[in-house]
């Protein structure tokens, strides 16, 4: 984990929300520095998400694939490309997140280790039957200990996700596990709005 991009306790996803070919995430520390890009094709069956350092896309950092084709309940191994390993995986909670949102991280081994959960039900439940102008927010957890906050702004033209890990203050959460899961939430949940 040597590239100091992890190493932020805030960032904030800005997506565009008209991107015809695909998706696009810039990602940016507290001093607006873009510290990660990725570009996710359109029209993959097999999601296959890869993570640069900035847009030229020359330095590929972590790499998040489905095992799966189109699974509802679908599980993500995140891959650290410098140093050639698997971090761990985050998995979908097929069902459950019909009505809210939740994810599990897991470990090297599979195991699941922590969750990341909708904020509430009742605003899940607005956001899907009445508006969904109504912003997403998710919190996570290791083992009960709270990791990370994720919180869309209202802006119905750019999407801006904030990212806080600072309630980790002991570092339980691999913070390329932890970037990994934010892009996921901003790819695979931006969808459902």
């Amino acid at each position: 984990m040597s590239y100091d991009g992890f190493a932020h306790n805030h960032l904030m996803i800005r997506k565009k929300l008209f991107a015809f070919l695909g998706q696009q995430f810039h990602i940016y520390d507290p001093s607006g520095n873009l510290v990660f890009y990725t570009k996710q094709k359109a029209f993959k069956l097999k999601e296959d998400i890869r993570v640069f350092t900035d847009e030229s896309m020359t330095t590929q950092i972590l790499q998040i694939h489905a095992r799966g084709v189109l699974d509802f309940g679908m599980t993500y191994d995140v891959i650290d490309v410098i140093a050639n390993q698997k971090v761990g995986a985050l998995r979908r909670k097929g069902l459950k997140s019909i009505l809210r949102d939740e994810w599990h991280i897991l470990d090297v081994n599979d195991q699941q280790i922590g969750t990341i959960l909708e904020d509430s039900m009742a605003m899940a439940m607005v956001r899907r039957f009445l508006s969904n102008l109504v912003p997403q927010g998710f919190h996570g957890d290791i083992q009960g200990r709270p990791v990370m906050i994720f919180k869309q702004r209202f802006n119905p033209f750019v999407a801006k996700i904030d990212i806080d890990f600072s309630a980790d203050t002991e570092g339980w959460l691999d913070r390329r596990l932890g970037v990994a899961a934010a892009v996921m939430l901003a790819a695979v949940e931006g969808r459902q709005q």
